[in-house]
C-alpha cells in the first residue's frame, strides 16, 4: 500500500486542492480507512484497488465516507497514470461507474474525470433561509439569472449564486452550524459561484460536513454547476471555466465539458502536482 499527497487543479506549480490517493492490492478495512483518512487531514483521500479491468474505489473524509470527490478522482488519475502509463482508467465507485484519464505533460501530470449523471432540484424554501442565515446573505445579494438549487455531479450540493464578487469574497460562517446544516441537508457543500461571464464563474465551496471549513477546488461540485447551467439552457457554448480558491490565496483552475444530452456525464479536467509529504 502506498500513500501519495497530490494536488489536484493546480495552477501550475501552486494551488489545487490536496488529496491523499492510497493505492493497494486490496481496499483496508472501512476502519483503517476512516483512520487514515483523518491521519492525513485533507478533505477527502481516496483509496483504490484491481477489480478486473479497472479499479474499485472508495473515498473518505476525516470524519466520514463520502460517495464521491471530484478532486481526489482526478488525483487518482495522475498516480495511475504514473503507475500504469498514459490511459482511461474504468472506476467503480459505492454508487456509480465513471472513468478517469490520466496523462504526463512533461514535468507535470493532468487527469479528466467524466462523472456520475447529473441532476437537480429545487431547494427548499427552509433550507434556502438556513443557509443564507448561516453564511450572513439576505434573497437580495442572489443572482436571480441562476436559482438556488441542489446540484447533483456525484454529490449533492447547494447551489447559491450570487450577485456580486465581493459577495464572494465575504463568505463567513460557523464551522459547526455549517457541519451540521450540511449532514441534515446530505449535503457535500455548499457551492458559492459568481459569473463573470456566460463561461468563466468563480466560485467557493462551504465544506464543513467533510471536516474542513473550505475546499479550494471541488470536482464534483463544478460537474453540478456544469450540469446545471445545461439545464438552464445557459449559454456555455459546451464547456465553463471554474477560478476557485481565489479567496484563499489556493488558486485552482477546473475546466468542464458540457455535453449535448441533459442530465449526461460531465467531463472536468485540470492539471495535478505533487507535495511534500
Amino acid at each position: 500500500m502506498t500513500l501519495q499527497r497530490l494536488a489536484a487543479f493546480s495552477d501550475g506549480d501552486r494551488g489545487g486542492n490536496p488529496a491523499g490517493v492510497v493505492i493497494a492490492e486490496w481496499l483496508p478495512a472501512d476502519n483503517e480507512m476512516q483512520r487514515i483518512a483523518a491521519e492525513v487531514g485533507y478533505s477527502e483521500t481516496v483509496f483504490a484497488a484491481p477489480q478486473g479491468d479497472g479499479w474499485r474505489v472508495r473515498y473518505f473524509s476525516p470524519t466520514v465516507e463520502v460517495p464521491f470527490c471530484g478532486h481526489a478522482t482526478v488525483a487518482l488519475g495522475a498516480a495511475l497514470a504514473e503507475r500504469c502509463g498514459d490511459g482511461v482508467f474504468p472506476l467503480t465507485l459505492n454508487q456509480a461507474a465513471i472513468t478517469v484519464e490520466g496523462h504526463r505533460q512533461g514535468e507535470r501530470w493532468s487527469a479528466a474525470l467524466q462523472s456520475p449523471p447529473t441532476h437537480q432540484r429545487p431547494v427548499a424554501p427552509d433550507l434556502l433561509g438556513a443557509a443564507l442565515k448561516l453564511l450572513g446573505y439576505a434573497p437580495g445579494d442572489l443572482d436571480p439569472a441562476l436559482p438556488a438549487a441542489i446540484v447533483h455531479g456525484g454529490a449533492d450540493h447547494l447551489l447559491l449564486a450570487l450577485r456580486r464578487r465581493e459577495d464572494l469574497a465575504a463568505m463567513r460562517y460557523a464551522m459547526e452550524d455549517g457541519a451540521r446544516l450540511m449532514a441534515e441537508a446530505g449535503l457535500l457543500t455548499l457551492l458559492l459561484v459568481w459569473a463573470q461571464g456566460p463561461r468563466v464563474f468563480h466560485s467557493r465551496n462551504a465544506a464543513a460536513g467533510c471536516g474542513v471549513y473550505e475546499d479550494p477546488a471541488t470536482g464534483s461540485a463544478t460537474a453540478a454547476l456544469a450540469g446545471y447551467l445545461q439545464s438552464l439552457r445557459w449559454p456555455h457554448g459546451g464547456s465553463i471555466e471554474v477560478l476557485q480558491g481565489e479567496d484563499m490565496g489556493c488558486r485552482s483552475l477546473l475546466g468542464a465539458g458540457i455535453p449535448a444530452e441533459p442530465g449526461g456525464s460531465i467531463r472536468v479536467a485540470g492539471q495535478v502536482r505533487r507535495l511534500e509529504a
